[in-house]
């Protein structure tokens, strides 16, 4: 069988001792009908092979001339570079992570887990996943059980009642997934302790080749230890898995220089620094979770979940909610 001479570079072979590579497997490279050059086998049984381009003439290479340039310039589904990065849109974000508080799935609060809530994330992040962008998922258990808010009552100590809460995340985080995959999404569940019956151990590397797969990965469990908030969690799962953003889905538009419940005339606040957060108390995050997020350079935005496309404008980077620590794109409309 004789070998293309595309597939041989031109520069000399090194010599291979015939203990090694024997003369009769050498019959593969027939290298004297391919215009290649042999000199006499050494004592020791050696064949050195040379290549030039003087040799092989100038019409050798079959990818040579406007071939050459076509072939290079196939992007992987068979479009041209050009015509792939003409149709692939440019978004703010390819990988980002999304806070949704539990609070935000009871939805009308008639019952712990609102249906109708869970599939309208589920679609919305679907539509964003089916254009190439990488979506993470942190979920809160405030709608089921509040460690802080049960800590003292029975005897409860505050590192029991955190981690019945973490327990409460696991059971978001399951129905969240069953909802993804009942659409059509390929899902995965993460919990910061083991429960390998229901869910993955958190493995980061894991998660990021999740990711990569174009699957969603919901982080559960909080970061697996008490007196942390699930905005930590997600401050931290962010930097760990490299994310570009995170993204707080909450009950309101966004953060406000008032209190827009008692004061009709609150202003709604485009963008903040960091230091504008912590300096007046603003009750976007808890501190330990914002100061994660400017010590690793990580972009807050703030939003309201209810609002229908909310979710997938956020993720795409458009103008929605409150930036807190970067700026958004100046060709973006404000929604």
């Amino acid at each position: 069988m004789a070998i293309p001479m595309s597939l041989i570079p031109c520069s000399s072979f090194a010599s291979y001792s015939s203990s090694s590579f024997p003369l009769q497997s050498r019959n593969p490279f027939k290298p004297h009908r391919h215009g290649l050059k042999t000199d006499n086998p050494t004592s020791n049984g050696s064949l050195v092979v040379s290549c030039s381009g003087r040799e092989l003439g100038s019409n050798s290479d079959p990818l040579n001339g406007s071939m050459k340039h076509q072939i290079s310039s196939m992007a992987p589904s068979g479009m041209t570079l050009n015509e792939a990065s003409m149709s692939m849109p440019s978004y703010k974000w390819r990988r980002v992570l999304l806070k949704v508080s539990g609070e935000a799935l009871a939805g009308d609060r008639l019952q712990n887990i609102d249906p109708k809530v869970t599939m309208a994330i589920a679609r919305e992040v679907a539509a964003v996943t089916r254009l190439g962008i990488e979506v993470a998922i942190v979920v809160g258990g405030g709608n089921i059980f509040r460690g802080s808010s049960w800590a003292g009552c029975s005897g409860l100590d505050r590192s029991s009642a955190d981690y019945i809460g973490m327990l409460a995340t696991v059971m978001n985080a399951i129905f969240l997934q069953a909802t993804m995959e009942s659409i059509g999404i390929p899902t995965r569940v993460q919990t910061a302790f083991r429960m390998s019956e229901v869910a993955e151990p958190y493995i980061r590397r894991r998660a990021v080749r999740h990711l990569e797969k174009g699957r969603v990965v919901i982080f559960a469990a909080g970061i697996g230890n008490p007196f942390f908030t699930t905005d930590t969690a997600a401050a931290l799962r962010c930097a760990e898995i490299n994310a570009e953003v995170l993204l707080k889905a909450t009950n309101v538009d966004g953060v406000y220089d008032d209190d827009p419940k008692q004061n009709t005339n609150a202003r709604l606040l485009e963008n903040l620094s960091y230091q504008e957060v912590t300096s007046k108390d603003l009750s976007v995050m808890d501190m330990t979770a914002i100061t994660l997020c400017q010590e690793n350079n990580i972009p807050v935005v703030v939003f309201n979940l209810t609002k229908p496309d909310n979710i997938s404008k956020a993720i795409k980077g458009e103008r929605v909610g409150t930036l807190i620590g970067g700026t958004w794109n100046s060709n973006v409309t404000s929604t």
